[in-house]
């Protein structure tokens, strides 16, 4: 029977079908999702994978961490500073186990990351073989979505889904585990095709003008509007709808730690940093204003401190595009449930253009008395030890704002956010919610491969430091360009800090003793200096971020500086103490 040549036309192309092993399909998959670089540690159970990489080195960068946790916080700098998915490759049982804490990271903090990881032989599955674990169940808490292969042909619509997963909606890691076996079977490859659709999975909302139309209302009704917005903004690229949205309302923004640089740290209407050791007016004045606009930011307990006394004043409007944190903390008055970049463009069409002049100058007001008593003395101390902030301000003052400041976990890392400054997106990487010490190097070395145009400095503690050191042994090996900093007050000093204030001084194992972290650095062949003094210290910066690759700076603070203002726990964030 002769075909119509309109069937002809209409008929689906013949697939080109190859015969591969697994490992070859993931490799396959992986450059069509547009992957550049991997962040791993090879070992017996993904030996097949690693195998097949070795004939796509001209394809995909992979880069060999010392450790799986630095491979992950890697992927996760990654991430961050690119706006991409990260990916990571660990073998199995105690490869795959070292990857929980990146994991839970990434989990908090939103972070898109597709994790493959090497298992036993199907047949060995539950026998407690060597190097097993039960790393689905040992995951499913701190992942989006995870997934057991065990044959070949799964491995095309696994990685699909896993891509989709991690990098729509409210962003997270997914961990696809890969037995042996399906991993050097072949099978007929028919081609990847990235997944656009999951049935059982929506994530982008659909938005409801009605909730849009009642929160423009109780903003356009406000007389002291005050807008807190986190990292929703800078995950749904919607940078230039929230400019848009401030300058038309004129509504005074403040910043959780994850959100800061969606709009430059000088804009006008750019009150400062929430939470614990955030600016003083922000969090006096959330318990003052009458409408509180939440964009993309969850309440986090470091910014609303005690939740029964936290601005129960106001209408709270919350927009988010995840359900599950509308009044998880705090009850809202309207809900806007949806992608940012979508809602925000809707909401600023149907509010007045206002300027909030008397609202604002109480904010300037408040950062007046904080200048007088504590960011003069911490930027511009005249004698003493040198202060964690005015290395940050002098920092400033070199690189214009511009760099890619990753800060590990601890009272530098309040110091850091607080005092840079950010002129671009994505421009600040750090552990927020889960506040994982020795993030800062492996982010800042995965932080740079995502951002190759940018400087990158990672500002990281003594203590922090010393979890994950090894990989400076990545940076010499892949030859990355990151400025390290370490201010090294030879103290665990945010614990120090607790200690002094509410347990009597009693400092209880905090006193941390370090090696020469210069000669630490010359032995993996990282250029390195360490100063205690003032008067070096502009050249010293200047030296670290003129130096052609990588360069170690460690300068001596003052060893009992606290980090004020200070929601103290259990207090209310108008409680917020100046010293």
């Amino acid at each position: 029977m002769e075909v119509a040549q309109q069937d002809v036309l209409t008929a689906p192309e013949a697939q080109t079908v190859t015969e591969m092993t697994g490992s070859a399909a993931l490799l396959e998959a992986l450059l069509v999702e547009g992957v550049d670089t991997i962040f791993g540690y090879p070992g017996g159970a993904i030996m097949p994978i690693y195998d097949a990489l070795y004939d796509y080195k001209e394809k995909l960068n992979h880069i060999l961490v010392r450790h799986e946790q630095g491979g992950i916080h890697a992927g996760q700098g990654y991430a961050r500073s690119s706006g991409k998915v990260g990916v990571v490759f660990a073998t199995s049982g105690p490869g795959a186990t070292n990857l929980v804490t990146g994991l839970a990271d990434a989990q908090i903090d939103s972070t898109p990351l597709v994790c493959i990881t090497g298992q036993v032989f199907a047949h060995l599955l539950g026998t407690d073989a060597f190097q097993e674990t039960d790393v689905i169940n040992i995951t499913t808490p701190v992942t989006k979505w995870n997934y057991q292969v065990t044959d070949a042909n799964e491995i095309p619509e696994a990685i699909a889904k896993a891509f989709y997963i991690a990098r729509t909606g409210r962003p997270g890691p997914v961990l696809i585990d890969i037995t042996k076996n399906a991993q050097i079977q072949k099978f007929d490859f028919k081609g990847y095709t990235p997944c656009n659709h999951i049935r059982s999975y929506r994530p982008k909302p659909i938005v409801r003008p009605q909730f849009i139309e009642q929160a423009a209302q109780v903003i356009n009704e406000a007389k002291k509007p005050f807008i807190l917005w986190g990292q929703g903004v800078l995950l749904g690229s919607a940078e230039q709808e929230f400019k848009a949205f401030i300058e038309k309302s004129g509504i005074p923004a403040a910043w959780t730690i994850m959100g800061v640089g969606a709009i430059p740290t000088d804009h006008p209407l750019n009150v400062g940093m929430l939470g614990m050791h955030g600016n003083y007016g922000p969090n006096v004045l959330t318990n003052d204003c009458d409408v509180l606009i939440a964009i993309g930011m969850r309440f986090d307990d470091r910014v609303t401190g005690r939740l029964d006394k936290y601005a129960k004043q106001a209408k709270v409007i919350h927009l988010d595009i995840d359900p599950a944190e509308i009044d998880k903390n705090v009850q809202t008055t309207v809900a806007v449930w949806g992608d940012c970049k979508e809602t925000l463009p809707m909401l600023t069409e149907l509010v007045e253009q206002k300027q909030h002049t008397e609202w604002l100058a109480k904010f300037k007001e408040y950062t007046r008395q904080e200048e007088e008593a504590v960011i003069n003395a911490e930027l511009r101390p005249q004698t003493g030890e040198m202060t964690m902030g005015e290395v940050v301000d002098q920092l400033n003052q070199l690189t214009n704002g511009d760099a890619v400041i990753v800060t590990d976990v601890g009272q530098h890392q309040m110091v850091g956010c607080r005092y840079a400054k950010f002129n671009n997106t994505r421009s600040n990487i750090t552990s927020g919610g889960l506040g994982t010490m020795g993030f800062a190097l492996p982010a800042a070395i995965g932080a740079k491969f995502g951002a190759q145009d940018k400087t990158v400095v990672a500002i990281i503690g003594d203590g922090g430091f010393q979890m994950t050191l090894q990989e400076l042994g990545t940076i010499m090996q892949s030859g990355v360009d990151v400025k390290i900093l370490i201010l090294n007050n030879r103290f665990l000093g945010m614990v120090r800090q607790w200690q002094e204030l509410f347990n009597e001084r009693r400092y209880s194992f905090v006193d941390i003793q370090s090696p020469d972290f210069v000669q630490v650095a010359k032995g993996y062949g990282i250029a390195g200096k360490c100063i205690k003094e003032r008067d070096e210290l502009q050249s010293s910066l200047k030296e670290m971020l003129e130096h052609k690759g990588s360069f170690l700076l460690e300068v001596f603070v003052t060893k009992e500086n606290n980090v004020f203002p200070m929601v103290p726990q259990g207090c209310s964030v108008s409680e917020i103490r100046l010293k």
